[in-house]
């Protein structure tokens, strides 16, 4: 089976737990592969996806290899689980635009060289898709690299709360394009965005009754310094609070509802702790209370979810599929084109593998 090259935008602790977790399976093929439903899709292996590109600003990163990029830089902390090999994939300066807040730009020091012109890059990478890692608020940046991904005949995955895959203008786009786009904003394998979608689920499957609820969510990477800066958090609240919304019978009232990344703690690194609580009804209007707290490796959930999507992607690419994919968007994704509840997302997309559903 050929390669899955992927191009990467943003190499911080995503990526970082991405390129081990493919390493991890190249040199463990023989081993189960824990949250990763599907080994193999269509014949892709985890193991077959490799970086051809990438892209950053830090000063720390540009100019490096990616192994050691993201490997050594002082804004990395997630688990280690794999060495990563010398990839040969010089990390190309991007453009800032608006990449960089003002809280994060006090930890990262921004590269002084001159962007390149990522599409040109992209396209002489040859890589199959763009894997969107940028930081949280990254308005103008996300749509300038959903511009150069089209540009070069790319696939899309855009893992932050810009909407792309879900805005009708950017889907047409790819559509005319013939090239595949998955978004918008990772979620999980279990992470505190799908307990809260599963336990207010729970809720309207046993008839009972959401009244209030809130997620609040802390962590040490530089996802949470990133939303210290509270004008980056508008899509991202939007992002988190629809999901779980969209699984309820009666919308909450704004009110009613919080949902959102509350603080940074640096001696957590890349954990979250997300302290989840949920108040209703159930029979004869009695009250009942839910308090629940997860404690996770914050780019790990995500990983496996990503590595899922990255092969959905190519498997579109085979078979020239452009436009949203609307079936592995609804599993992997927090704001995908079209909501389902997530045992049919799951279901969709094995009828999409198998060529069931066409997207």
């Amino acid at each position: 089976m050929a390669q899955i090259k992927i191009a990467i935008a943003g190499t911080g602790n995503c990526a970082s737990f991405l390129l081990q977790a493919a390493e991890f399976y190249r040199n463990n093929m023989n081993h189960s592969i824990p949250g990763v439903l599907w080994p193999t899709i269509a014949g892709y292996h985890v193991s077959d996806i490799v970086p051809v590109a990438a892209f950053d600003v830090d000063s720390q990163k540009v100019g490096k290899d990616l192994s050691e990029a993201v490997s050594h830089a002082d804004t990395i902390n997630t688990e280690r689980i794999a060495e990563l090999p010398h990839y040969g994939v010089e990390v190309m300066k991007a453009p800032v635009l608006d990449g960089i807040g003002s809280v994060l730009g006090n930890f990262v020091e921004v590269d002084k060289k001159s962007p390149v012109d990522v599409a040109k890059e992209l396209e002489q990478s040859g890589a199959d898709m763009l894997i969107s890692y940028l930081p949280v608020g990254s308005y103008e940046a996300t749509r300038y690299f959903a511009d150069c991904a089209l540009k070069a005949g790319c696939g899309f995955i855009n893992c932050i709360p810009e909407f792309i895959s879900s805005d009708p203008v950017w889907a047409q786009k790819f559509k005319d394009a013939g090239l595949p786009i998955i978004g918008d904003d990772i979620k999980g394998q279990l992470g505190a965005s799908v307990l809260s979608r599963t336990l207010v689920k729970l809720f309207a499957d046993r008839g009972g009754k959401v009244e209030r609820m809130y997620q609040l969510n802390f962590g040490g990477n530089t996802d949470f310094i990133n939303l210290l800066e509270r004008s980056r958090l508008k899509y991202k609240k939007i992002s988190k609070t629809e999901t779980v919304q969209s699984q309820l019978l009666s919308r909450l009232e704004d009110e009613n509802i919080h949902i959102g990344p509350s603080d940074y703690v640096p001696w957590l690194r890349s954990r979250k702790i997300a302290h989840i609580r949920i108040e209703g009804r159930t029979f004869g209007n009695v009250p009942i209370y839910i308090d629940a707290k997860l404690d996770v490796e914050d780019k790990s959930v995500s990983a496996g979810v990503v590595i899922d999507a990255i092969r959905c992607c190519k498997l579109a690419l085979d078979r020239e599929i452009g436009g949203p994919l609307l079936s592995i968007s609804a599993y992997t994704m927090k704001s995908p084109p079209q909501q389902f509840p997530d045992v049919l997302a799951k279901q969709m997309t094995e009828e999409f593998i198998r060529g069931e559903r066409e997207r």
